[in-house]
């Protein structure tokens, strides 16, 4: 992939990768569908010498040349074309006529020159992520073996090199910087470094306000103006004194998508295009319906509940947390951080436990919010504790971000308690976090990730893969270094398809080379997570499974526009419908990554991931 694409692609890209195109005759007389079986036949005789030519140089571009012509055979359908609410057969033949189509922008060009050049074998060999030759050898045996060996150390070391430009929060320099920025939080609430290591401390004195948080971390004037006006619309906000020293000062001269902790920030500090959002929104009387991207109040048959499979259960008793992330799947829900009516009635929550006795299908409940472990303690043994006690239970989740944000929540007295809920052979008890990236670890994080598996219970992380760790190899390396620390990588999430965090979203093709490419590199026990797309009402699709997925169309935008399948096709008698979901421009990702310095080259073969 040229560069170039990045910052130029229109017709003329088009017409250089696939000139037989503007040869066909697309007269303004001929009738759309003439014009789509005139594409067909073209496809079909392009895409067909294309494999014959290749099938036995480079059987990979042959292969990619099937699938690049499957998806346009599929755009080209007046079905999908119908589901899509959008023709590319008509967009084609306009630009074949001559016709200008203003609505038409690089992005939707750049996806069609890289569909035709791949279905016609022209797309070339796109530069390699890893370097040197790891092909077959003439070699056998023993001198085969070691070459192989070689020629496996130089991809680790090339591997390494992506490693290294990124934070690790558990590097000694990481530390040392996080204790002054403790010293100078402690200093400013007068506080002992007792207090800071206690958890209800912490939650006293979350930070809510712009005036605070400015004066206890450098913040850019667009971050300051963000949360400011934030605040204003009574978002929800809150920082934790313990994140809040995970970030750095500023340095000069380094752009804000460039800083090591642009991930920190990011996870609490909302982009100007969020409040926008949110508050355009807010300001409908429906809102709600909006906000609520995965449908919860279509699938809560009680409150407090969510169900959207067989076997398991969502319960919400406490509907807040220490710190709000910006992308939370239940901002609508959300009134602010730690709010004081947060906690559900006793009646509701009573109703809510009785309810899950009552369906004995249900063998395992996540307990999430909010934030459970922002409870405290004779509160949660009781609400948990009650769970446990339901004969029919064999699982139960708790799902939490304190590990990262507020890790001195994990105290003996819980992690004992937690333990003692185990029944080997009946009930299990697990830990769900969400960890972002390994500039969130701390050694604190360590110590509570060891105290709660000493007593028994799994630790499991869920990653939303948002733009801001999506870089090539930095979740890979988020997962290996959860790894040994004792926690098992679970899922990784393509970003929600909210509008207001669209800064956050990333295309599924760069989830889908993620995982292909990164880390099939680690060993299996590091990459046991899924990749998966959560579908509104219906829950999480696993992602590599084309089974549950295709491309049906572009949008003029390009954004891909995919169909998914329901998890119960072939299941049930009558599935729910499919649903349509427009994903991230690549070229508009691409120009993005461009811009806080990547190289393009190294993400060049994520068009054709589909």
């Amino acid at each position: 992939m040229e560069e170039t694409l990045i910052k130029a692609c229109d017709i003329s890209s088009l017409r250089q990768v696939v000139p037989e195109l503007f040869e066909l005759d697309a007269g303004e007389c001929a009738s759309r569908e003439k014009w789509r079986r005139d594409l067909l036949v073209f496809l079909d005789t392009l895409s067909g010498a294309a494999r014959e030519r290749l099938v036995e140089s480079a059987p990979g571009q042959a292969a990619r040349a099937g699938t690049c012509a499957a998806i346009l055979r599929t755009m080209f359908n007046p079905v999908a074309e119908r589901k899509a609410g959008f023709s590319v057969v008509q967009a084609l033949k306009d630009l074949v006529c001559g016709i200008e189509r203003d609505d038409l922008q690089p992005a939707f060009f750049a996806e069609l020159v890289h569909l035709f050049a791949g279905a016609c074998g022209r797309e070339g060999e796109y530069p390699a992520i890893i370097d040197g030759d790891h092909g077959s050898s003439q070699l056998e045996g023993r001198e085969a073996a070691i070459q192989r060996s070689r020629q496996l150390d130089e991809l680790v070391q090339r591997v390494q090199a992506f490693d290294s430009r990124y934070g690790n929060g558990l590097v000694s320099e990481s530390v040392e910087r996080r204790c002054r920025r403790r010293r100078r939080i402690l200093d400013f609430f007068a506080a002992t470094e007792e207090q800071w290591g206690d958890w209800h401390w912490q939650v006293e004195h979350v930070i809510q306000d712009i005036e605070t948080l400015a004066q206890l971390v450098d913040l850019a004037p667009e971050e300051a103006e963000a949360v400011a006006r934030a605040r204003r619309h009574r978002l929800p906000f809150g920082v934790t004194p313990h994140y809040l020293s995970l970030m750095d000062e500023f340095t000069a001269g380094t752009a804000p998508g460039q800083r090591r902790d642009a991930i920190i920030r990011a996870q609490v500090l909302p982009p100007t295009e969020y409040v926008d959002a949110v508050v355009a929104t807010q300001a409908r009387t429906d809102y709600h319906v909006d906000l609520d991207f995965m449908r919860e109040k279509d699938t809560s048959p009680i409150d407090l509940i969510t169900r959207r499979y067989p076997a398991i259960c969502i319960f919400k008793p406490f509907n807040t947390c220490p710190q709000i992330c910006v992308y939370c799947q239940r901002n609508w829900e959300i009134a602010d951080a730690m709010a004081a009516d947060a906690l559900a009635p006793e009646g509701k929550i009573e109703a809510a436990i009785n309810w899950i006795a009552e369906h004995p299908a249900i063998r395992e409940v996540l307990i999430t919010g909010g934030d459970p472990l922002a409870l405290d303690d004779d509160t949660l043994e009781q609400i948990i504790g009650r769970v446990a006690a339901i004969p029919t239970v064999e699982r139960i989740r708790i799902g939490t971000r304190t590990l990262v944000t507020m890790p001195m929540r994990i105290t003996e007295r819980l992690a004992r308690f937690l333990g003692s809920l185990r029944r080997p052979g009946e009930l299990e008890v697990v830990v769900v976090t969400h960890i972002e990236h390994t500039y969130e670890l701390t050694p604190e994080v360590v110590a509570a990730v060891d105290r709660l598996r000493r007593q028994g219970i799994g630790v499991y992380n869920q990653l939303v893969f948002t733009f801001f760790v999506s870089r090539r190899f930095e979740v890979a390396k988020l997962r290996r270094t959860l790894r040994r620390i004792g926690i098992d990588s679970y899922y990784s999430f393509n970003t929600k398809g909210k509008q207001e965090t669209s800064a956050y979203r990333v295309p599924i093709a760069r989830l889908l080379q993620e995982q292909t490419e990164e880390a099939r590199l680690a060993p299996g026990i590091e990459r046991t997570d899924e990749a998966v797309f959560n579908v509104p009402g219906q829950g999480k699709t696993y992602i590599r499974s084309t089974r549950q997925r295709r491309v049906i169309g572009l949008a003029p935008n390009g954004s891909r526009i995919y169909e998914f399948f329901p998890w119960e096709e072939g299941i049930v008698r009558v599935p729910p419908p499919s649903y349509i979901a427009r994903d991230v421009p690549i070229y508009d990702y691409l120009a993005r990554l461009e811009a806080i310095g990547e190289k393009l080259e190294d993400y060049a073969s994520i068009w054709y991931y589909y």
